[in-house]
């Protein structure tokens, strides 16, 4: 988790992790990574840490924001770019 969290926070490359700081190559962190994709964790932390916001009151949605950005558009979508 070190190593995928350090590439998040530092926008470094996978290759460049530094394994002595996180415990880890960016390999090891990144083949981590695609295994709990795949495994369907993130979607399940997600709601775990909902939950826990939830259950200590912590969670106030008077005050959110939703971005669907990163959402691949099924039927084509409308794109502002020309294509290649």
């Amino acid at each position: 988790m070190a190593g995928v969290l350090y590439v998040l926070r530092t926008g470094v490359a996978w290759r460049d992790v530094p394994a002595a700081v996180v415990g880890c190559s960016g390999v090891t962190a990144w083949r981590q990574l695609r295994d709990w994709t795949e495994a369907g964790v993130w979607p399940r932390l997600h709601a775990a840490l909902l939950a826990e916001l939830r259950r200590a009151d912590l969670l106030d949605m008077d005050d959110f924001a939703i971005d669907g950005s990163h959402i691949r558009a099924l039927k084509g979508g409308t794109t502002w770019a020309p294509r290649p």
